[in-house]
């Protein structure tokens, strides 16, 4: 039976072009997102850009520009480059849209005020304006932010507080909970528990206008504007319409809710977002789910355009093309770990993986193929266990574990072919072992279809598969005899071979 799924991801912050670890997050969801569509499930998937705070602000300054002149500059930089990547979402949502996102957060404001969840108060704390958060001693690394290599600015200035501190039981309970909010993977569900029975603390939710002027004002308090978490947090309703009169809360209300974030925003998420909620007068239950990935790091040190060390994806992307990029990154790192990326193992999995063992031997088997004009034919086979274990890996988000598997089969159907030696055989012994191979290779381009969707379906087009021409559509979804083997009764000739993954200098 259809599922109706919503799924999101952090919105990014456009004060520079976006770098290597919006791209891992992106990919991650749209594997996600893509897979659940080919299993027929009703998703909607969203992104966007948060486009508030210190960090615009003050780029703005430097360039002599406004903070909005500046974000209307940066944020077609990521649509267009998501939109190159294949992310396949059905909303982008801006923080700055006064007509969808500022209502939402503004009523949302009033109601967590009215509710006693908000109080204002004299604050002195350290504040690292690249994490737009405050911190505390213990949080530092020699002083300085671990993150971003920065000593935090001392500042004292009256705010608004939402009360997280009350609701230390009520979140161990609800994270406890069955069908309460999983923290995926298990690591950082435990990580989060950790950090509620150590304590938790009120959270700064304003700014006074004063140190920052670009935001959203806090209703009936012009002095103060709001801070990133109840401005950001808040895209995931407000880009559903919510009390715009124009909602959409079947998403919401009658979805299964995933949020694919950072870890360095995890406890935001697992914490202050589902008592925001909880206090805001809605009968909306908090997410289904937080999946949380790993930094990619450079040498060591996580990316980050403050510390000035980002791998840019396009210069990738120009080099090794898209699904190469897409690949990496989801056959390298484990989801909830971090991934190191190097251009030296990047050459050798593009290489080695792609190249040698993935685009050869399609291309082997369909010049054998063309050679003799060899008809497909039907061939013994099984594929229900290789699917079973595919569908539990992904079903878990295991992606890493999951694309191994079709790349476990191409390694076998390598060593097939070098031992069999299908060249020196002829008719119908040449014709069902090829034909074997190529309706191997048609499930493995359906398996390969959610990470890298472009690719797979060249896979399918050079193999001559009838619904080809349909993979890349929101639309197409996998039958149940597309996953069996011979699923496929009028398939008969294959197509012409061209090279999927070109040799790199």
């Amino acid at each position: 039976m259809a599922v109706r799924r919503y799924i999101t991801t952090a919105i990014d912050y456009p004060n520079a072009p976006p770098h290597m670890g919006h791209v891992l997050e992106k990919i991650l969801a749209d594997v996600i997102a893509r897979w659940w569509r080919l299993s027929g499930d009703d998703v909607r998937f969203q992104i966007g850009t948060d486009e508030h705070g210190v960090k615009i602000q003050q780029t703005a300054d430097r360039e002599g520009v406004s903070p909005q002149k500046l974000v209307d500059r940066n944020v077609p930089l990521f649509r267009g480059h998501y939109d190159q990547l294949h992310i396949s979402y059905d909303r982008f949502i801006r923080t700055t849209d006064h007509a969808m996102h500022w209502p939402t957060v503004q009523e949302l404001w009033k109601r967590l005020q009215k509710s006693g969840a908000l109080e204002k108060r004299t604050y002195k704390g350290l504040y690292c304006s690249g994490c737009e958060k405050f911190m505390t001693k213990k949080d530092l690394l020699d002083g300085k932010c671990p993150d971003h290599q920065k000593v935090p600015e001392e500042v004292c200035e009256e705010n608004w507080f939402f009360l997280l501190r009350r609701e230390g039981k009520w979140l161990r309970d609800l994270l406890m909970r069955e069908d309460g909010y999983h923290v995926v993977p298990i690591a950082r569900s435990h990580e989060t528990l950790s950090l509620i029975d150590q304590g938790l603390e009120d959270v700064s939710f304003s700014r006074s206008s004063s140190s920052l002027s670009w935001g959203i004002p806090v209703p009936g308090d012009p002095e103060q504007t709001m801070y990133v978490w109840c401005d950001a947090l808040t895209n995931y309703i407000s880009g559903l319409g919510y009390f715009t009169g124009h909602d959409e809360k079947e998403w919401w209300e009658g979805a299964e809710v995933t949020h694919v974030i950072g870890k360095d925003i995890a406890r935001f998420h697992a914490l202050i977002w589902p008592a925001m909620l909880k206090h805001a007068g809605l009968s909306v239950p908090p997410p289904h789910r937080l999946l949380i990935h790993g930094f990619i790091t450079n040498e060591g040190q996580k990316m980050s355009k403050s510390i000035g060390n980002v791998v840019d994806p396009v210069e990738v992307i120009e080099k090794y093309g898209v699904d190469a990029l897409r690949f990496y990154l989801m056959h390298e790192i484990p989801v909830g770990n971090d991934g190191d990326f190097s251009w030296k193992r990047f050459g050798e999995i593009y290489q080695a993986k792609l190249g040698n063992q993935l685009g050869n031997l399609l291309n082997r088997v369909l010049l054998l193929l063309k050679k003799d004009d060899c008809a497909l034919v039907a061939s013994i086979g099984d594929v229900n266990e290789t699917w079973h274990s595919f569908t539990e890996r992904i079903r878990r988000f295991a992606c890493s574990e999951a694309i191994a598997i079709p790349m476990h089969m191409i390694a076998g159907l390598n060593k097939a072919v070098d031992e069999g030696k299908p060249w020196a055989l002829i008719g119908e012994k040449k014709a069902q072992f090829l034909s074997g191979v190529a309706e191997s290779l048609r499930h493995i381009s359906l398996m390969l279809l959610p990470f890298i969707p472009g690719t797979a379906q060249k896979i399918s087009v050079q193999l001559g598969v009838p619904y080809a021409d349909k993979m890349l559509e929101k639309g197409f979804v996998m039958t149940d005899a597309m996953k069996q083997w011979g699923g496929c009764k009028d398939w008969k000739k294959v197509g012409e071979p061209e090279i999927l993954f070109p040799k790199v200098d």
